[in-house]
Formats: structure tokens, C-alpha cells, sequence
């Protein structure tokens, strides 16, 4: 009987069932507020390319510094990236990503972020110890 094992469209999967129940409210504290600027799909064609211009820059300089210099160069600037990329601070912390700055070039620049992008105003602040038990997944 295929009635039996088909999934009606207003079905919930028991994935969905909390222990608290259906009707469980967002937790605001595990979980922080909801943003409905993830879910928007970009409302310019140029949006893209404006979020993605750090990944295309570093891409050109890649591969002219594999013309220039050979294959080694852009390898050991990525490896140094990664490194950098791989050593943060806590999640309360502000980080300025310094060493990226250096070794992208941009230790020199003044930009937008540096001026209006104030860490005191900045939405991730909050409570130290929820916020690293989060990170280790002890919540």
C-alpha cells in the first residue's frame, strides 16, 4: 500500500520535534537573533562581484605572481594565509586581522572598516562564557 509509506506535504520528520516540543520559541541565547539578510538574494547583478572582489584580488595576484616568480611564490603566500587565517582569538574578542592586512598589502590603507566599522557597536559582542561553550560545543 503506497499510502502508508508515502510522506504527506504537511508531515513534520521527528528531526523537527524538539524535546520541548513544537512550539518552541528561538533561543535567543544558544543561538542569537534571527537575520533576514541571510535568506535575501542579492538585489544587483554587481552584488556578487562586490562580495566576492577580496577572493577575485587575490586570485589575480596569484597568478601574476606565478608568472612572475614561478609556482613557489603563490604557494608559500598561501600557505602563510592559511596560517594566519587559522590563528584567532576568542569569539568575544575583536580581532583586526592584522597579519592578513600585512600580508595582503592593505597594512598601509585606510578604508571604510577602519573607520565605521566600530567594535563596540558590533553585533557578535556578548557574554564570554556562553559564547565560548557555544564555540566547544558544550550548549
Amino acid at each position: 500500500n503506497s499510502r502508508g509509506t508515502a510522506l504527506l506535504k504537511d508531515s513534520i520528520s521527528f528531526t523537527d520535534v524538539s524535546a520541548s516540543g513544537l512550539f518552541e520559541g528561538h533561543d535567543l541565547l544558544r543561538r542569537g537573533f534571527t537575520s533576514v539578510k541571510n535568506e535575501l538574494l542579492p538585489s544587483h547583478p554587481l552584488e556578487l562581484t562586490e562580495k566576492n572582489f577580496q577572493l577575485n584580488q587575490d586570485k589575480t595576484n596569484f597568478a601574476r605572481l606565478r608568472n612572475i616568480q614561478g609556482i613557489h611564490a603563490p604557494l608559500k603566500l598561501q600557505m602563510e594565509f592559511r596560517a594566519v587565517k587559522q590563528v584567532q582569538r576568542l569569539p568575544f574578542l575583536h580581532s583586526s586581522n592584522m597579519a592578513m592586512d600585512i600580508l595582503r598589502g592593505n597594512d598601509e590603507c585606510i578604508g571604510f572598516e577602519d573607520i565605521l566599522n566600530d567594535p563596540s557597536q558590533s553585533e557578535v559582542m556578548g557574554e564570554p562564557h556562553m559564547m565560548m561553550e557555544h564555540k566547544l560545543g558544550l550548549l
